[in-house]
């Protein structure tokens, strides 16, 4: 099967409605990735009324907010979460012995290679899908994201179902359902990763992406586009 194909007929579909074509599709053998921004939370409210029980994975770098792991906490009891934190096979301080202190300020695509990528690409072997939470208006370089697509690094389909929706789509629906979310996006935080590598944005109009990795010519960590 070619996940690719389904691109055209997705183009103007609910992504309820893709979530169910997921479901159908993949079985147990697909699992949703979060970090618990808006889009993964209202694309979680969606899903329990379509698989409650279905996988799902966060990545617990060890630096995360601790907004973020309250936050964490919280939509696993809301939700009933089936909850997998996965964490880096190194430790921070493993990791500081062998590549020094705060590999994130040295060389941060490093670090996000041991605490992301890695730990998300072997947590991926038993699947054949994975939801992500993709938007095109988030950033000009995800702006052409496929609604279903290959994933070449992972080698398994990769779905965004949220790919057509809008900042101001998603908010809505938040507000409309009364969902938690991170209190950190009312401080100025448009996007929240890890603690030493987010800080807060003032001017209006930017994207979604600005405040990551501010020290850095860099706005992805790897797991969606290579660094």
């Amino acid at each position: 099967m070619n996940p690719s194909r389904d691109y055209v007929g997705f183009k103007n579909t609910h992504p309820q409605d893709i979530l169910h074509w997921a479901v159908e599709t993949y079985q147990e053998k697909l699992v949703v990735v979060t970090s618990f921004q808006p889009t993964g939370i209202v694309g979680l409210h969606m899903l329990q009324k379509i698989a409650p029980d279905l996988q799902v994975i966060t990545l617990d770098t060890g630096l995360l907010f601790p907004e973020t792991y309250s936050l964490i906490e919280r939509l696993k009891d809301h939700f009933e979460l089936n909850l997998c934190c996965i964490q880096p096979a190194l430790s921070l301080e493993e990791q500081a012995a062998q590549y020094g202190e705060k590999l994130w300020e040295s060389d941060p695509d490093k670090c996000c290679y041991f605490c992301k990528v890695l730990p998300l690409q072997k947590n991926l072997l038993n699947f054949r899908a994975w939801i992500t939470g993709l938007r095109r208006d988030q950033s000009p370089q995800r702006g052409k994201i496929p609604i279903v697509m290959w994933d070449k690094q992972f080698q398994i389909a990769k779905i965004s179902p949220f790919a057509n929706w809008t900042e101001n789509m998603i908010w809505e629906y938040i507000k409309a359902h009364d969902l938690p979310y991170n209190e950190l996006h009312e401080r100025g935080f448009p996007s929240i990763g890890c603690e030493p590598c987010t800080v807060p944005i003032s001017v209006e109009n930017t994207n979604n992406r600005d405040g990551r990795w501010p020290r850095h010519n860099k706005v992805e960590c790897g797991i969606h586009f290579s660094t």
